[in-house]
């Protein structure tokens, strides 16, 4: 309905120009005067011409009376043409005064066509700015709303694609279902959803998997340890050397099967080395937006930062900062406190929750997968953001650290200013 309102204001206007144009194109001056007010000038003239003084002005036309030697006996006001010279440049009109048959002077009708046409190009001139105007004013404002419908939502599209590419999916696409694109943000949204729930399903496969490993271990090593004990025993009673070389076997054997084991248990954690960090220089600005992005409730007063350079991968930090942000939001439901510290060599970002934080012996286990403070029962999560996020900060040579602060859990992230790594 908007787009149609402008389409036809836009063509409205322009026809107004058109229309304008065409009009002041096709007009032809006309310098002719009205020849009945003429003639009664002079009749009117020639009457009172031997009373000359008392002459009074009948008609709308102004003019001059001269007598044969060019002296002036009468004219209608200041500004008019008062020889015969000055009134042929001007257009105007010459007529003799004849009384008795003999021509005793004349008048000079002063001829307004060029007034009139300039008064005539001076309002096609003021329609047609007012319509160019006009113009320029729908055009701007048409400018404004595509960018408020169409290009701002198309870069907050930008950036959740960035995000859900980083493997960002907590933080919810901010939309205008009344927007243009509205359903066509809505699906995107949908998708990061349903793309979550399948991270969090994955993640409890992966959990899952970890306690089966650490189930077959234990229940694998208890045998080969008692094995290998038994083994032992033997070796140290056998008699010949070939018993004693097969127990010696059996011992090592056992050994090889104990390391295989313990390498099945760590083995989960390998996929991490799949996440790449490829830090560059970025100015504090951009790490200001960084906060306002990842504050997707808007209950955070990012303060400015430090004017400064700092070594770290943009999208890997962003993820950082997301994961923090939506820890608060999920666990502690509160407000949170920003703040910025400058010192020797880094930037120390400080945020703040008022959840009151988490029990002190919860605190070292809390960077570590899948593991989540005693607060999280009955929320969703994977137990995986700070572990990765620990693990991005520690790339770009830098470092998370949590504690609990005066008010709530309380987050460090640690960068490193460029030039100093």
């Amino acid at each position: 309905m908007k787009k149609q309102l402008f389409l036809i204001g836009f063509v409205l206007v322009c026809i107004a120009e058109i229309i304008a144009l065409i009009v002041f194109a096709v007009q032809t001056p006309d310098f002719s005067q009205d020849t009945v007010a003429v003639n009664e000038v002079v009749q009117s003239v020639t009457h009172d011409f031997n009373s000359i003084g008392e002459h009074k002005n009948s008609t709308a036309l102004d003019y001059v009376v001269l007598d044969n030697d060019g002296k002036i006996l009468y004219k209608t006001k200041a500004g008019l043409s008062e020889s015969v010279n000055a009134a042929t440049s001007h257009r105007d009109t010459v007529l003799d005064i004849t009384v008795d048959n003999a021509v005793v002077g004349k008048v000079i009708i002063y001829n307004d066509g060029v007034q009139t046409l300039q008064s005539q190009k001076q309002t096609a001139i003021t329609v047609l700015s007012v319509a160019i105007a006009v113009s320029g004013g729908v055009c701007v404002g048409y400018a404004v709303y595509m960018h408020f419908t169409v290009i701002r939502p198309f870069k907050k599209l930008k950036g959740f694609a960035e995000r859900v590419a980083g493997g960002n999916l907590d933080i919810p696409l901010d939309m205008d279902r009344q927007n243009l694109f509205g359903a066509f943000t809505e699906s995107f949204d949908i998708m990061r959803s349903e793309l979550k729930k399948a991270r969090i399903a994955e993640a409890q496969a992966q959990q899952s998997k970890k306690e089966l490993v650490a189930k077959l271990s234990h229940d694998i090593k208890t045998p080969v340890a008692s094995i290998k004990a038994v083994s032992e025993v033997g070796l140290a009673v056998a008699k010949s050397e070939k018993d004693k070389a097969n127990y010696t076997q059996i011992i090592g054997k056992a050994d090889q099967i104990n390391t295989l084991v313990t390498n099945l248990f760590t083995a989960t954690l390998e996929e991490l080395q799949q996440l790449t960090v490829t830090p560059t220089n970025i100015e504090s600005g951009r790490v200001k937006t960084m906060l306002e992005n990842a504050d997707y409730l808007h209950k955070a007063d990012i303060p400015e930062l430090p004017e400064c350079l700092i070594y770290a991968d943009g999208l890997r930090l962003q993820q950082v900062f997301d994961n923090i942000f939506a820890n608060s939001y999920k666990y502690a439901k509160t407000e949170i406190l920003v703040a910025a510290q400058r010192a020797e060599n880094r930037l120390n970002i400080i945020i703040e929750d008022f959840g009151g934080g988490v029990p002190d012996e919860e605190l070292p286990v809390l960077k570590e997968k899948f593991k989540r403070g005693s607060n999280s029962a009955n929320t969703e999560g994977a137990g995986l953001g700070l572990y990765i996020s620990d693990y991005f900060m520690k790339e770009m040579q830098g470092e998370l650290n949590i504690e609990n602060g005066a008010h709530g859990l309380k987050a460090t992230v640690t960068l490193l200013l460029s030039g100093r790594n």
